[in-house]
């Protein structure tokens, strides 16, 4: 029996993790799905005093005060630096870090720098909120139903600036601990050429401590292939 701890991208809250979290309980295991501060359930609390810290903090707290050990903390998309960082902070109850289709953000750089700040700026709500996207032009949507866009659009909440606004900074903790790189959007052969151009995202993924895995469908396989993701976050 293995302990998971499922934090979401952009716009999303532990409930994208529903088919994912029930697939896992079924198969034994114990699986917390997190919804961070601002988003979601938590959507009340958005506001443009939230901070990178306050979602490292939702994270870390969640594992302490569970006295969770021997995590296999799961980070989607954008969560990717965030969850570095907390990873970091708490090295000694965490197994491993699984990216789905995300990676961890390169020390010192914010998440924003990797979606492209002036995209984001030009799009934000009220100056701090960042509004979920058009699936209809985004090229991770392919291989989503209708029903799951519509799902999508239906619960997706602002996205907070503050938080991936601020540089993220890394102690080094988490630099040994295994890690696994889940890839929808790229093969293996594109992200090893990524990495050998000094991508931020990938960049880091060299050494033994990694592994890729291809998993070929939209960047939400959460819900496009729920089950393979559930299989491949329990493969050892």
């Amino acid at each position: 029996m293995s302990t998971f701890v499922l934090v979401p991208g952009f716009w999303l809250g532990a409930w994208a993790w529903k088919d994912v979290v029930d697939d896992l309980r079924a198969s034994g295991h114990v699986a917390y799905p997190l919804s961070l501060t601002g988003l979601a359930d938590r959507a009340h609390l958005l506001s443009p005093e939230l901070t990178l810290d306050d979602h490292i903090n939702d994270i870390v707290n969640l594992i302490t005060f569970e006295d969770l050990h021997d995590v296999i903390l799961v980070a989607h998309s954008g969560s990717g630096g965030t969850v570095t960082a907390a990873a970091g902070r708490v090295p000694e109850r965490v197994a491993r870090v699984v990216y789905v289709d995300s990676g961890p953000v390169p020390d010192g750089m914010a998440q924003i720098d990797l979606v492209g700040r002036e995209t984001v700026e030009a799009a934000l709500v009220d100056g701090y909120r960042f509004p979920f996207v058009a699936l209809e032009s985004h090229p991770g949507a392919a291989g989503l139903t209708q029903e799951a866009r519509d799902l999508m659009a239906a619960r997706a909440t602002d996205q907070p600036l503050g938080p991936i606004n601020q540089p993220i900074f890394l102690t080094g903790a988490v630099d040994k601990l295994p890690k696994t790189l889940v890839s929808c959007m790229f093969s293996t052969a594109q992200i090893k050429d990524l990495m050998s151009q000094g991508h931020p995202y990938f960049a880091a993924v060299t050494g033994p401590e990694w592994q890729i895995r291809e998993l070929p469908t939209s960047h939400w396989p959460m819900f496009s292939r729920p089950a393979d993701l559930s299989a491949l976050l329990q493969a050892p």
